[in-house]
């Protein structure tokens, strides 16, 4: 093959092009993000619009429909689901997969550009924004002190952590969980304001016209020019409580401390967070897209140490909660998996080849092929993920096997036609070239198909097909130009057959004497060998209806996600009283050393929100060799919980992917009336706990787009507890 030819002819071109592979193969490498698993999440945009004050009747008619109607006609809408609540509309739109989610966005924004007119003057602007799984907390660290309460801790973060932790490459957003930001309260006393014939609007517009800071021009002169700034009054609140509001017919002010009490509080103080029982405001790090899961945390804890040495006296970041660290342990563990297979590789070679020097030629073929496919994986814009490494480490056995083929001809020409090293890497190789070349191919065209899969079993495994089918076309260029290089440099003359090689021939002398018997045994009784092969079809197709099925196995991944939710319209402090009864009877857990760090938050979802109803605990458990296994502390967790009739609370495991802990199938009741519908759902809901006792998963919400009930079922729970849901 000409390819061949000039190789070992001019080897310098062979070693340059294998060297150019290996160097843009690192470059590749380091610009790789790192993820668990592929991005398979499908394009969702959603679309939130507040209305304070408004009840979910309202909104559902004044901004939800009128959102609806307004994106209907978008391409490539898979389905749109709308919830409205009081004072919140929220609508999701799944698009078709394969849609560019920025493609996406962009388009639901061009489409509610002008919906602002049609919505009521008090709605605030509908805020697009992209779900993307990435969006996740990847490292929570909270601020603790022992003399500064949450407001000063909020305070302190706000100015002087947020942009520490921003400025770490890689991180996308920052956010603050059980924050109490500074604001001035001003509780009005509606008796003495009826009084003085005032209402909430005149108390609304004297601080509007009052609590202002404008710019007052400029002042020049010959040499100097200085801004004029009119500073506002208002920053204590002695000084808020002394603005004058209004003045009476007798000419007599009325402030505002007449009519109010003015304090200094928090804008929401209806959040909790805490931590092994402490208080504390939690910094949770959200690292961009492509970043690097487990660099980007470290770089958040390296930041935390380093400023830990400045803060006051008594104030200290302390770490909580680390999803790289089920990530990091799972990558390294597959590139350790990946040493040993490149080690057991080489072995197996050199036990045939019984020669060291012929070894060396198709174990250089492993580094290169590895590093060049890297490349590839950049180029289709992929990440390096459990799913690549695995096609890496199955691709190590592929990709010597087209260099073997050429040095084991050469060799055999070597000793056979007593061809000098040269000659014999140039016959040799032009001999096997079209083998070599029909292997290449061959093997790419079995798992290239698998590129053709659709939904997220096709977007989860063509990562891993391409990424192999790249190793093995890589494996074929070095195999015609390396390989035959340095068979040509490395390979002696009359060299001598080791002892490792006359003995593996030795035993192989025997085993294919045995075989041979065997084979002429069973070649006389044609019917024994129809009967086995038989047998053992039956007993595959037994094995394989017996063994389990499941989209992704069960993984201990260090932490237990235990979620609570309250019946409909549950106020902030009925909430906290369940929560404080959740982290107590999760305390014994901490002190036995089987969770090493407890995190409680309230309420479940961050930004403004009016639904208090929902809190979440997350148990970071201690290192793997130190514990129980977390399935059977998630089965003891359902018994100590299953008493709280008040709440509904259900410890799951973190899935893998997505990282999402959300329930996976969904089933939807429609009806004529929510009375009907609530009988329904109590009919249901008997009948799945009937049908599978003990099941503590099932979870339930209103519609208001119209009248039905979805009831939600978390089936990878009902696995982990051992019991199936009939519908």
């Amino acid at each position: 093959m000409i390819l061949s030819d000039i190789s070992v002819k001019r080897p310098v071109f062979a070693a340059v092009i294998s060297l150019l592979l290996i160097a843009f193969g690192v470059v590749a490498f380091t610009r790789l993000s790192l993820r668990e698993y592929p991005d398979i999440d499908p394009p969702v945009v959603t679309i939130n619009v507040n209305y304070p004050g408004a009840s979910a009747t309202i909104v559902e008619s004044r901004v939800t429909e009128v959102i609806e109607e307004r994106i209907s006609g978008i391409s490539g809408i898979k389905f749109i689901e709308s919830s409205s609540e009081d004072g919140r509309s929220r609508v999701s739109l799944e698009f078709q997969t394969g849609k560019d989610i920025d493609v996406a966005a962009n388009d639901v924004r061009d489409k509610i550009a002008g919906i602002a007119d049609n919505l009521p003057e008090e709605a605030d602007p509908p805020e697009v924004q992209k779900v993307d799984s990435s969006d996740d907390v990847i490292i929570w660290l909270s601020l603790v002190s022992e003399s500064m309460s949450i407001a000063e801790l909020t305070d302190y973060t706000e100015r002087y952590l947020v942009d520490q932790f921003s400025v770490i490459d890689g991180v996308s957003q920052i956010r603050i969980s059980g924050a109490q930001t500074y604001a001035m309260r001003i509780w009005i006393d509606r008796v003495q304001l009826a009084a003085r014939k005032l209402t909430v609007a005149d108390i609304e517009a004297a601080l509007r016209a009052e609590n202002i800071e404008l710019p007052a021009g400029s002042i020049q002169s010959t040499d100097r020019q200085f801004t004029i700034r009119l500073k506002r009054l208002f920053m204590s609140a002695d000084q808020f409580a002394n603005l004058v509001i209004a003045v009476g017919d007798d000419g007599a002010e009325v402030k505002l401390r007449d009519v109010a009490r003015v304090v200094r509080g928090a804008e929401e103080d209806r959040t909790m967070f805490r931590g092994n029982g402490t208080p504390q405001v939690g910094i949770g790090i959200i690292k961009q897209s492509t970043a690097n899961t487990i660099s980007v945390a470290r770089e958040a804890k390296k930041k935390a140490i380093e400023l830990n040495k400045t803060l006051p006296e008594g104030m200290s970041i302390q770490e909580r909660y680390d999803t790289s660290v089920f990530v990091e342990r799972a990558i390294q563990e597959v590139y350790i998996t990946l040493g040993i297979a490149i080690a057991l590789v080489i072995m197996v070679i050199y036990i045939f080849l019984g020669n060291a020097r012929a070894t060396l030629i198709p174990t250089v073929a492993v580094p290169v092929s590895l590093f060049a496919s890297f490349i590839v994986v950049l180029w289709m814009g992929f990440s390096l993920n459990i799913l690549t490494l695995l096609a890496l480490i199955l691709a190590i056995g592929l990709v010597v096997d087209d260099a073997i083929i050429v040095v084991e001809n050469i060799v055999r020409r070597m000793h056979e036609e007593n061809e000098p090293p040269l000659l014999a890497a140039y016959n040799g190789t032009r001999q096997v070239g079209f083998a070599v070349l029909a292997t290449t191919l061959t093997l790419v065209a079995v798992f290239l198909p698998i590129t053709f899969l659709e939904g997220d079993i096709g977007r989860l495994f063509s990562e891993f097909a391409i990424t192999l089918a790249a190793a093995v076309v890589f494996s074929g260029l070095v195999a015609l130009t390396l390989s035959p290089m340095l068979a040509s440099k490395v390979l002696k003359e009359n060299a001598t057959e080791g002892r490792m090689a006359k003995f593996v021939d030795g035993v192989f002398l025997r085993v294919r004497a045995a075989y041979a018997r065997v084979l002429r045994f069973f070649l006389g009784r044609p019917l024994i060998m129809v009967l086995v092969f038989v047998g053992l079809l039956a007993v595959c197709g037994a094995l394989f209806k017996m063994i389990p099925q499941e989209y992704t196995p069960k993984e201990d991944r260090g932490a237990i996600i235990i979620n609570v939710n309250g019946p409909e319209g549950a106020t902030y402090s009925y909430m906290v009283e369940y929560m404080d009864e959740v982290e107590r009877r999760l305390q014994p857990y901490v002190e036995s050393g089987d969770i090493e760090s407890l995190l409680i938050r309230a309420p479940r979802s961050f930004g403004a929100t009016s639904s208090y109803n929902s809190g979440i605990a997350i148990a970071v458990l201690s290192d793997w060799g130190t514990r129980r296994s977390a399935f059977d502390l998630i089965n003891e967790m359902r018994g100590k919980f299953s008493d709280l009739t008040g709440v509904r609370a259900f410890p799951i495991m973190r899935q893998g992917f997505s990282g999402s802990t959300g329930k996976p199938v969904q089933f939807v009741i429609g009806g004529g009336t929510y009375e009907q519908l609530r009988e329904w759902r109590d009919i249901m809901v008997a009948k799945i706990n009937e049908n599978n006792p003990g099941l503590n998963g099932i979870d339930w919400s209103y519609k208001e787009t119209k009248p039905q009930l979805e009831v939600t079922v978390d089936y990878n729970q009902a696995a982990q507890m051992g019991v199936t849901v009939s519908t």
